[in-house]
């Protein structure tokens, strides 16, 4: 059951705009211990909700490696997300209208400063682990620079430091889609879904690969029309369409793109300097989106970092179903974190 976080204060975005109020949508699974050192807070990917067993099923839940026998598991939805939180479809209490396109710009960091607040709400002191891909991952890095002593261990998965030319054109394409269907210029609950549909289509083929579609997509050879992965395109489309808004997607997408540490704090590298947290940093080999280049420069510039490579079909979606290589790696992580302590405490 989704629970709600209700900030009733101005809230001051980066833009210098300001959200008279906002709710967070959020789940949290499992009980925190008497010692509150078991706290796991998940930052989900772009059209994801605040419940991570759907999403991530294979790594979250009852007999998976995040346990909430064990462990209290906490995810929010994100600001401008509809899954619970304030967001374009949402009625702006200063005027008594859903804001529409007149909702605020809102950036990685203002999303990463609600989390905070929440976590404040919550009691909770020390997070065990942080972890999320993808803009979730953007979401954690960027935490753990804004609250360093906070986290104790940080996993980021199919991201970056600064979201790259690259990634901003094909969410400008995105865009541009959703802007080619007229309906998005309307006031109204269903403006560009249209156009959301295309974006998502776009949005797959950065998400998957060449390989990917060879493996799963491929047609028989007599077939002139109606091929599969056209088939595939349409339906992810109309299935986004049906459960997501536009104006959500629009605002999201640029959340994304305003991604960068080392704004206003001197670069990228002091910026990852300033986190304290134990990190895993794991890319996919076959990622389009988030390259393994950029992982490698989030390993080069946090201290106490390790680098894993997974190997995968899917591209960018690995980090969504690679879910047993992941549990492997973290695992790893923190069979080897406990060995290096228990070594120097022996040594010192």
């Amino acid at each position: 059951m989704i629970k709600q976080f209700k900030y009733n204060k101005k809230f001051q975005l980066e833009s210098g705009k300001t959200l008279p109020e906002f709710q967070l949508g959020f789940t949290t699974l499992g009980k925190l211990n008497a010692a509150k050192d078991n706290v796991i807070w998940i930052t989900h990917a772009l059209t994801a909700n605040s419940n991570p067993e759907e999403w991530w099923n294979g790594l979250i839940g009852k007999g998976k490696f995040f346990n909430p026998e064990n462990h209290f598991i906490v995810c929010a939805n994100v600001l401008g997300s509809p899954y619970g939180s304030t967001n374009p479809l949402s009625v702006n209490p200063q005027t008594g209208n859903k804001y529409y396109h007149n909702f605020p710009e809102i950036t990685i960091r203002d999303i990463v400063v609600t989390l905070d607040l929440l976590r404040q709400h919550l009691g909770i002191i020390k997070i065990h682990t942080l972890l999320g891909g993808s803009l979730g991952g953007q979401q954690a890095v960027e935490w753990a620079i804004q609250q360093p002593t906070v986290f104790e261990n940080l996993f980021l998965i199919a991201t970056n430091a600064q979201h790259s030319p690259w990634g901003i054109a094909f969410n400008e394409s995105q865009r541009l889609a959703i802007k080619a269907d007229r309906t998005w210029f309307s006031y109204s609950d269903d403006a560009g879904l249209k156009g959301l549909k295309a974006a998502r289509a776009i949005a797959l083929l950065s998400y998957r690969n060449y390989n990917t579609y060879q493996l799963s997509q491929e047609d028989l050879e007599e077939k002139t029309d109606d091929f599969n992965a056209s088939s595939y395109q349409n339906y992810q489309g109309e299935k986004l369409a049906s459960r997501f808004n536009a104006y959500s997607y629009w605002h999201l997408s640029k959340a994304m793109d305003s991604h960068n540490v080392g704004r206003n704090r001197g670069g990228i590298v002091a910026a990852l300097n300033q986190i304290k947290a134990y990190t895993l940093v794991v890319a996919i080999g076959s990622d389009v989106l988030f390259p393994v280049s950029e992982s490698t420069t989030l390993h080069q510039h946090i201290k106490n970092s390790e680098l894993e490579i997974i190997d995968s079909i899917y591209g960018h979606d690995g980090f969504l179903i690679e879910t047993q290589q992941l549990a492997t790696l973290f695992e790893n992580f923190y069979i080897t974190k406990k060995l290096n302590k228990e070594l120097y405490e022996y040594a010192n």
